[in-house]
């Protein structure tokens, strides 16, 4: 059986082959792009986050507020520059 963690690492190849993609496409609105890589940011706090939750606190980074709230920060960042960016995108279509 495949542990969450495994199935965690294995889903970053799928999503970089998607951002590959879209970069390449120029069809994203460049706002929406970067909220896309911004999850990777996200990706890249959440696991030293964790594994410091894990050693200092003995819990899993859910269960240390301060630093799973402070990870969480960043996808909120995220999900709100893809909000943003199809928003315009969108703005503009309608001119």
């Amino acid at each position: 059986m495949i542990s969450k963690d495994t199935l965690f690492a294995l889903s970053l190849f799928p999503y970089l082959g998607f951002l590959w993609f879209i970069t390449r496409s120029q069809q994203l609105p460049r706002l929406a792009l970067y909220g896309f890589y911004g999850t990777l940011v996200f990706v890249a706090v959440t696991i030293p986050a964790g594994i410091y939750a894990k050693i200092h606190y003995g819990e899993a980074l859910a269960n240390v507020d301060w630093l799973h709230g402070g990870a969480e920060v960043f996808l909120t960042l995220s999900n709100i520059l893809i909000v943003l960016g199809f928003r315009q995108a969108v703005k503009q279509l309608k001119k």
